[in-house]
């Protein structure tokens, strides 16, 4: 794109947050381009400077300035074993919805680097559904459920959840270290800023968002804890980071970890970030049925539970 557009947000439309709009008009532009112009201020909504958050209205006109992508010919195609992994891994799929397990390592979407992600592999599986768009988000090395809309209106009905915390998340970690006894709910506010080198990192912060998440221990051994996590908000990296505050870091974190830690269970066979979106609940916005779906853990986290009560070290 050679020179600057502006674009009216559709009645459609109405509700989704800026950075998802844009990515759905400029599918061609990487994730952190566009998040880069953004930053800078120059896209626009209705003339002023705007937030990657902020929620486009119907009638918004939304400024885009000229973009340019390099020439690299035709859109590198998913390999077709992954096409066939994530067929797989499908956990419940109807005329309007996808949940996928999502394996750790595949990141939701291409760019920074990445030639395709999630839903490039979804929509080459589902070329009827050429417009899946994800509900919310998962961390590359995050594994577990995840929710893709087919249509537009039941992406934002489903948004509409997710603001409303109508949506009930819980994950499975394990984290290094003792949990405090009796401590369920962490509240600690989240700051995120964005490094020169473009990569995100978040702090606990009075200036940040308030942020709530209940950890349920469910098994505490000599070195590490298993806990549930219930996220009452979703901020960027907020298990890791509240975990990390607590003094119990997740296991397999590069960003927020223990080094120590992660290179002993390295070896003990858990070589990713050991966090897994486990279990989902939320009102389908066509059958307005309750839908439940729970993730089956994938094979190296089962196996380092699995090793860790062979050990005798729980309590």
């Amino acid at each position: 794109m050679s020179q600057v557009s502006w674009i009216e947000v559709t009645e459609e439309e109405s509700g989704q947050r800026l950075d998802n709009f844009l990515l759905k008009h400029l599918r061609k532009v990487p994730k952190t381009l566009i998040y880069r112009v953004i930053r800078k201020g120059e896209v626009r909504v209705n003339k002023g400077r705007a937030q990657p958050s902020q929620r486009v209205l119907t009638g918004d006109v939304v400024r885009v300035p000229p973009i340019m992508v390099p020439e690299v010919g035709d859109t590198v195609k998913p390999p077709r074993a992954q096409m066939d992994k994530i067929a797989e891994l499908v956990l419940y799929e109807d005329a309007d919805l996808i949940i996928i397990n999502k394996p750790s390592g595949i990141a939701v979407h291409g760019g920074s680097g990445v030639s395709w992600g999630l839903i490039e592999l979804i929509r080459e599986l589902r070329p009827d559904a050429r417009r899946v768009e994800l509900v919310h988000r998962l961390d590359r090395d995050t594994s577990g459920a995840i929710i893709l809309a087919k249509k537009t209106s039941v992406l934002r009905a489903l948004h509409e959840q997710v603001r409303d915390n109508k949506v009930e998340k819980h994950y499975l970690t394990l984290l290094s270290g003792q949990w405090p006894k009796g401590k369920e709910k962490v509240d600690f506010p989240l700051l995120k800023n964005t490094l020169q080198s473009g990569e995100r990192m978040v702090q606990v912060s009075d200036e940040g968002k308030p942020c709530l998440s209940y950890f349920m221990l469910q098994k505490q051994f000599k070195n590490a804890a298993l806990m549930k996590v219930r996220l009452i908000t979703g901020r960027t990296h907020q298990i890791r980071v509240h975990a990390q505050a607590m003094g119990c870091p997740v296991i397999g974190d590069e960003k927020y970890g223990d080094e120590a830690a992660n290179k002993y269970f390295k070896q003990l066979g858990m070589r990713r970030l050991a966090l897994h979106a486990q279990f989902l609940q939320f009102i389908h916005p066509v059958t307005e049925q309750v839908v439940q779906v729970e993730a089956p853990l994938f094979n190296d986290f089962e196996q380092i539970i699995k090793l860790l009560n062979e050990q005798g070290l729980g309590s």
